[in-house]
């Protein structure tokens, strides 16, 4: 009995455990007001942002707010959610409220930012009672992921016009925050979106892996391509994260700019037009080599963007492409922990990277309006600012996380007396001086078919590709070999901006996926002839 009775209180104990050790929960049922953001932000931005705005708006308003944090994944999930939901609310109003049919033609046009003119009147008047409805996804913000994003959202009328525009019209000028900064837009003319922190993109590289391999630190984003770095490159899935996609742009423009430097210098008296649709299409097939062979160096393409700065930590990997602040801060804390210059050290490549912005927006149908309105304006107040780049501790920074950010406000970086308080003191976005100007013509309406091309190129081929590239390497990289690896007809500039955007502009998804699989065969095909041709080569040196 008595060990019958034991067991009995084990399994009680067992059970009870969970909740007698659970965090606390949060105020939100007994908060005024919940404010409901889903983001790609980390956990420390979440928590910092969280803690601050309940303070600021408690201030404000006497009142309470709890966040309800939505977090489903990198920016790629959270826009085929938020599509999701809206196309899901929406259909209810339609057929609901108005008393509408629904049909396939309804579903693709309502958010159709570019629905032609001769489209059927049912489909443009859907479009209108979307444009007019207060039709919502349940969520107040989307707070973070990138401008091209949250711009494509504003166009489909997802977002809708923030009051902060109007209630400081003083913010939205070139000395605090311009409208656009090295061909980078910073926030939306229609006041849908706006930018409030800067990023830019580069490598975080382990000390130790780079000795062990005989490397020195890359300067720039070529160096990668070295195939001493093969099995040791950490990369993230660009279709899944846009700051990845963003840095592979980066990398594509800057070739084609090299180039265009290169032809007007060899041909002075050329026309400017010719020698720039020249450059483009020379420096995107050059872009996209490199991005080929840094895929070959790849150790894997991860979904998270999160994850290569922790391998890199560790060890695993002697370099990885990550966003600035990851970089940072895993640099920080490797310096922190070892009491003098860490073993990491992040490298932004000369020339090779634009300081974009990650934007913040108030979604159609916010069921927290005004709480969203004052979220909105406080992310954009130096109270707000202060959060990004001050030091844990410091009056007005962080209580805990060193969020290791550029402020998107100019005027931040004039308070000479906060430099004291900042994580980078010397850090100013809009002062440097060998920055990529963004020309947003030649790649900008390409963002998401450039990363299609990247994933069938590298990422469903790449068992073939690593296997092709080990083989050139051990035969002494033949460019015969190389040739074949680097067949890039099937990507080139004029076919994506043709073929894959037609079929990524498709109603039915199948097109993405035939053209995929049809582009998935041609490079197996090609890196199966590329890895023979090495081994032919290997063979006769033997």
């Amino acid at each position: 009995m008595a060990k019958r009775l034991l067991i009995i209180l084990a399994l009680v104990v067992t059970v009870a455990l969970p909740f007698v050790l659970r965090p606390k929960r949060t105020e939100t049922q007994r908060a005024d007001v919940t404010l409901v953001v889903i983001t790609p932000h980390n956990e420390a931005i979440r928590q910092e942002f969280g803690a601050a705005f309940q303070q600021w708006y408690r201030a404000r308003t006497g009142k309470t707010v709890a966040l309800d944090w939505r977090v489903i994944g990198g920016t790629s999930e959270i826009n085929r959610f938020i599509e999701g939901e809206y196309v899901a609310a929406f259909r209810n109003y339609w057929e609901g409220k108005q008393r509408k049919g629904w049909s396939t033609e309804v579903q693709a046009g309502f958010a159709n930012a570019k629905l032609p003119a001769d489209a059927p009147a049912a489909v443009q008047e859907a479009r209108a009672a979307f444009l007019a409805s207060d039709v919502g996804c349940g969520i107040d913000v989307f707070f973070g992921g990138g401008s091209y994003d949250l711009a494509a959202h504003a166009a489909a009328g997802r977002l809708v016009p923030a009051a902060v525009f109007k209630l400081h019209p003083e913010w939205f000028v070139d000395g605090v925050i311009p409208r656009s900064f090295s061909g980078e837009q910073y926030w939306d003319g229609q006041g849908r979106w706006f930018g409030n922190v800067v990023s830019s993109y580069g490598i975080l590289c382990n000390r130790d892996s780079l000795t062990r391999l005989g490397l020195k630190p890359p300067q720039v984003w070529a160096d990668l391509a070295d195939p001493r770095y093969v099995g040791e490159l950490a990369l993230a899935d660009p279709t899944k994260s846009s700051s990845i996609a963003k840095a592979f742009e980066n990398l594509i423009q800057q070739q084609m700019q090299l180039r265009l430097a290169a032809l007007r210098a060899a041909h002075p008296a050329a026309d400017e037009a010719a020698l720039e649709a020249q450059a483009v299409r020379e420096g995107w097939r050059e872009g996209l080599r490199i991005i080929q062979r840094l895929g070959a160096n790849a150790r894997y393409f991860t979904d998270s963007s999160q994850k290569p700065p922790i391998d890199v930590a560790q060890g695993d990997c002697a370099a990885g492409i990550c966003i600035d602040f990851y970089g940072r801060a895993a640099a920080e804390v490797a310096e922190h922990r070892s009491g003098g210059p860490g073993r990491l050290v992040f490298v932004t490549p000369h020339g090779g990277t634009v300081n974009s912005v990650d934007p913040i927006g108030l979604l159609r149908g916010a069921p927290h309006r005004e709480a969203a309105e004052l979220f909105l304006e406080f992310t954009l107040s130096l109270d707000g600012q202060k959060l990004w780049n001050f030091k844990p501790g410091t009056d007005g920074g962080p209580r805990r996380y060193a969020l290791r950010r550029m402020p998107v406000r100019a005027d931040f970086y004039q308070h000479t007396e906060w430099q004291a308080l900042r994580s980078d003191p010397e850090a100013d976005p809009y002062e440097e001086k060998d920055g990529l100007v963004y020309q947003p013509a030649w790649t900008g309406s390409l963002f998401r078919e450039t990363s299609l091309a990247i994933r069938v190129m590298c990422l469903d081929t790449h068992p073939e590709l690593s296997r092709a590239w080990r083989a050139i390497i051990a035969a002494g990289m033949p460019p015969s070999a190389l040739e074949k690896l680097g067949q890039l007809d099937a990507v080139g500039y004029d076919v994506v901006r043709t073929r894959f955007k037609a079929a990524l502009a498709a109603k039915d998804r199948t097109e993405e996926l035939r053209l995929a699989t049809r582009l998935g065969a041609e490079f197996r095909r090609i890196y199966a002839e590329a890895e023979a041709e090495a081994n032919r080569v290997a063979a006769l040196r033997r």
